[in-house]
């Protein structure tokens, strides 16, 4: 290396550099499984908590100290949250947290809304400022949404509906979408008339109403 200018030389990563390049697109956010997948031991997340480097946010997900909130941040950690929990790939965040994220309806949750497989094995234990549903999603139910898995709008709404029978938040919701262009009008028409049928039935036709909510 000797007549090389120091700017040529390139400096040795360190184990916080790997972490902040994996947490860069998480909001800062990352899972203890990711981290092992970089040869990063258990033992080394502990001592850089302690060194107050890393914050420990649920269990098995970590945050990098100091780095910036984000308006997404809880909801990536939901979702990682569940990864962690060596949860299913086929997850979701979902209703009244769907429309919220997709800006339709006036929904205001207190908790996030996580949907996994009815046969998904979870933690007995899990946040209690995350809501879990189960039901079986299709391929078709998700979407991304700002780089997470979200419901899609029409699911969303049958959801809500399914869960709450609050007819006039899945009415709302349906002119709210149609109006941002997130709905087309054969849809909205569709879901306007299940809502109609659904106020005098409790019945719904939509294995969203098999939902078990923890």
């Amino acid at each position: 290396f000797r007549g090389l200018a120091p700017h040529t030389l390139s400096m040795p990563s360190t184990r916080m550099d790997e972490l902040f390049a994996l947490a860069e697109e998480q909001d800062g956010l990352f899972t203890s499984r990711e981290a092992r997948s970089l040869g990063i031991q258990d033992s080394v997340l502990v001592r850089l908590r302690q060194r107050g480097r890393l914050e420990r946010m649920s269990r098995g997900v970590y945050r990098i100290a100091h780095y910036p909130a984000e308006r997404l941040a809880q909801y990536r950690e939901a979702i990682l949250w569940a990864q962690a929990s060596n949860g299913p790939e086929h997850i979701a965040l979902s209703h009244e947290t769907a429309l919220l994220l997709y800006g339709i309806s006036d929904v205001n949750p207190s908790r996030v809304n996580l949907t996994v497989p009815l046969s998904a094995r979870m933690r007995r234990v899990h946040p209690k400022w995350i809501a879990i549903h189960r039901a079986d999603l299709a391929t078709e139910d998700i979407q991304l949404h700002e780089g997470m898995p979200v419901t899609t709008v029409e699911r969303s709404i049958l959801d809500v509906l399914a869960s709450t029978s609050r007819t006039d938040f899945a009415r709302q919701a349906i002119t709210d979408a149609l109006g941002k262009g997130l709905l087309t009008p054969a849809q909205a028409s569709g879901l306007r008339q299940r809502v109609n049928r659904s106020s005098n039935s409790t019945f719904l036709s939509t294995n969203a109403s098999k939902v078990k909510v923890n």
